[in-house]
């Protein structure tokens, strides 16, 4: 269509003003309350309760004004988010240096269109840390935020001034359930403080509801289902309720604290009974078990038991290995026991003994010259081998050497050839010996064996006995 000419549209983006938004501070609900607990205020502390404490008005006040906090708490983010919106043009880098909503509206109020009071300014150290407002200074100077116009600047100082107001009536609320539930509910007031009572109270529906849950119930009270919207859910605390965040509980390490819950809940479980019944209204129960919560807790923070290094004991040393070599085998024999100790320390069996001491002192020699020889000394053995040598191996021991040329075979002498031998030989054995002076000489090895005998037997033989030995000039 030629008739239809082109119109830019352009959007007018009317800010509504912060009344439109917040209409809690302004409410009949708020002043009701508020009259009401001027009222009681004024009328000072009553000394005891008739009746259920369901049925008592003040009881169902502090109730609903428990529930008011959570309005106002609501409506204080809201007019947050409301200034942040608008204020965002002329400072928008306060958003992240001030993350809390409260401090952040009072902040706004402060400073205003003027970024230069963030320097030297007297009430901004109530608000904000001194590291805080240096680096808000700091960023001031160098914000790309432009001037806010009159209408906005009108818009913020009444929604901060809104958020300011709704803040002490909350504080005001605050202060006068905490002075009425150590009447109401003194036990449970002295182990969790009297805003966390009033909070379990309005959330499980009355004093006599909460004392009727059991304790894992009671844990949960006031837990936030939140939205993760694909946000991770690892920051997210499950099953932290009012008693998680009570002051006695965020006081325990990070580990401890669900552990220091869940003992927590369970004593208010027990005091919110004993107060359902209006007993022990001076809290000496709820003080014994604040105690008891206090040593568990403290008990659970200990430090571990310094474990003690005992000393060792003195270690058994094992016998120490005896050292080998010739120099210890000489030792063992000299310090060994002799053949003729060990004959003696053997005895037969069933054998009377005729030794002359056997019936005075029970003395006998044992197996001692009964070997059939009738000999004292015993058999000769030898060192190395523990093998008893009999005489005609003895013999046959001492012929095995060398004298000049001739050498012993076994008991048989040899004169240059090795045919002439004693005993059982073959038919090829001879008596013919080959020499090299004379060549051929017949001999006989049985006289020659026995002449050697003779004359070596005497002094050097280990079986002959003592020798009489004469010397000139000396009588027979």
């Amino acid at each position: 269509m030629e008739d239809v000419e082109e119109v830019t549209m352009e959007m007018e983006v009317k800010q509504d003003g912060i009344a439109s938004i917040a209409k809690l501070r302004d409410s009949q609900q708020l002043k009701h309350v508020m009259k009401q607990i001027d009222h009681y205020t004024s009328s000072g502390f009553r000394d005891e309760m008739v009746g259920p404490v369901e049925a008592d008005p003040e009881y169902q006040l502090i109730v609903e004004a428990n529930n008011l906090t959570v309005e106002i708490e609501n409506e204080i983010n809201i007019i947050h988010k409301f200034v942040r919106d608008i204020y965002s043009k002329r400072f928008p880098e306060l958003e992240s240096l001030v993350p809390m909503a409260l401090d952040y509206i009072r902040t706004v109020r402060e400073i205003g269109n003027d970024l230069e009071k963030t320097k030297n300014n007297e009430v901004l150290p109530t608000i904000l840390t001194n590291a805080t407002i240096m680096v808000v200074s700091v960023t001031a100077s160098t914000t790309q935020g432009s001037i806010l116009s009159a209408d906005d600047l009108t818009d913020i100082n009444e929604a901060c001034d809104m958020a300011v107001d709704l803040n002490a009536a909350k504080l005001k609320i605050y202060e006068y359930v905490e002075s009425r539930m150590s009447f109401i509910a003194p036990n449970l007031s002295i182990i969790v403080g009297a805003s966390t009572a009033a909070k379990l109270m309005g959330v499980a529906g009355g004093l006599t509801a909460l004392s009727k849950m059991p304790s894992c119930n009671v844990l949960v009270l006031g837990a936030q289902k939140r939205t993760l919207a694909g946000f991770s859910s690892t920051a997210i605390m499950p099953h932290t309720g009012f008693i998680y965040y009570s002051e006695q509980v965020q006081n325990m390490p990070a580990d401890l604290r669900k552990k220091a819950a869940r003992l927590v809940s369970a004593k208010c479980t027990l005091a919110a009974r004993v107060d359902s019944f209006h007993e022990s209204a001076s809290g000496v129960v709820g003080s014994n078990l604040k105690d008891e919560i206090q040593k568990k807790l403290d008990k659970w923070q200990e430090p571990p038991p310094v474990k003690h290094e005992k000393p060792l004991p003195a270690p058994i040393d094992p016998g120490r290995k005896k050292r080998g070599g010739r120099r210890y085998r000489k030792m063992k024999e000299r310090l060994g026991m002799t053949e003729f100790r060990k004959q003696a320390n053997r005895m037969q069996f069933a054998e009377i003994e005729e030794d002359a001491y056997q019936d005075d002192l029970g003395f006998s020699l044992g197996m001692v010259g009964k070997g059939g020889t009738g000999r004292v000394r015993g058999p000769q053995v030898d060192n190395k081998t523990q093998v008893k040598i009999s005489k005609t191996l003895q013999k046959n021991l001492q012929k095995q050497q060398v004298y000049g040329g001739r050498t012993t075979y076994a008991g048989k002498i040899s004169y240059g050839g090795r045919s002439t031998v004693r005993g059982q030989v073959s038919g090829t054995a001879s008596s013919v010996a080959f020499t090299p002076l004379q060549g051929l000489e017949i001999v006989n090895p049985n006289a020659a064996e026995k002449k050697i005998t003779d004359k070596q037997g005497k002094y050097f033989s280990s079986t002959t006995g003592f020798v009489k030995v004469e010397q000139e000039g000396m009588p027979k």
